[in-house]
């Protein structure tokens, strides 16, 4: 039985976590492994310079000894995994909302290799009676208790819109549990912690004496970011499905306006007015109009 044959006769390892996360370990022929490196240094040979050769006529065998071994690696199995993922996904009928992130398992020579890819389903939003659970809270507000004083005092000042605000995204938070997978919390965390690291170097400063003008740790930070992003990626889940059953709509002059308003900054205005960009600007003025139907009830 050749390589290539057993690697299709292994099927691929499904590990679904507790924390949301979805590993699948898949498996490799070497003979591929080797195909794809070959394919990958005639590739790299066109940009590479070699002494005593026109840039991209240099022998595979010169070349090999000027390109970096993980740098083959990593430009071969760029050309398996995506296509290997794609097909068991579809094949298993998993739902993946990231782009995996790929580890190297086993890679031994003349051998089937192994690599683990980390991904993730959307997870399940239950609304419960959303509506009832903020009115609800409002109500029980409105009411005397002894606890609240002496009830002939004059009313506390009525609340600002943005105080309803955070007030309805506690109780979604709250009462509105979901299990945020692991890999979209840290791809978050990710996210923040490089926006953190622009500006820290804009002010001219270092992470070190950024954290201890806070008087904090690189993990106490990412703690701190975790519980943040958990929670933003929560909400936004609750506020995309709170839209769908309010049946909530954005039309086209509504984009149109947000990207107008920028217009100040035409750099800014151009890269808003992209099919990607619209889609996105769109899941954003659909969320807020959803919390400003929750608003509306406190």
């Amino acid at each position: 039985m050749s390589e290539d044959t057993k690697a299709k006769a292994v099927k691929p390892v499904i590990a679904r976590e507790d924390n949301g996360n979805i590993q699948i370990t898949i498996t490799i022929a070497y003979n591929d492994v080797q195909k794809a490196k070959r394919d990958a240094l005639e590739e790299l040979a066109k940009d590479v310079e070699v002494p005593g050769f026109r840039k991209g006529n240099a022998p595979i065998s010169q070349v090999e000894k000027h390109v970096s071994e993980s740098k083959v690696l990593e430009k071969a199995l760029g050309k398996i995994l995506p296509k290997a993922f794609s097909d068991i996904v579809e094949k298993e009928n998993i739902k993946s909302i990231v782009y995996p992130k790929f580890e190297l398992v086993s890679a031994k020579e003349n051998e089937l290799w192994q690599v683990r890819a980390t991904t993730c389903e959307l997870p399940e939003v239950n609304l419960k009676d959303y509506k009832k659970l903020i009115s609800d809270e409002a109500k029980s507000k409105s009411i005397w208790t002894p606890e609240k004083g002496d009830p002939k005092k004059k009313e506390e000042k009525e609340k600002t819109p943005e105080e309803k605000e955070q007030e309805v995204i506690k109780i979604l938070l709250d009462k509105i549990k979901i299990k945020v997978p692991k890999i979209l919390i840290d791809q978050e965390v990710d996210n923040r912690l490089s926006q953190l690291l622009d500006r820290i170097e804009k002010l001219g400063l270092n992470l070190e004496s950024y954290l201890a003008s806070v008087n904090k740790n690189p993990e106490i930070l990412r703690k701190e970011y975790e519980v943040q992003a958990e929670n933003t990626i929560a909400l936004d889940l609750i506020l995309q499905k709170i839209s769908i059953e309010e049946k909530i709509n954005v039309d086209e002059k509504e984009i149109d306006a947000l990207i107008k308003a920028t217009s100040a900054d035409p750099k800014l205005a151009e890269s808003l007015n992209t099919p990607e960009q619209k889609r996105f600007i769109r899941s954003i003025i659909l969320k807020r109009k959803a919390l400003e139907s929750l608003v509306s009830l406190m």
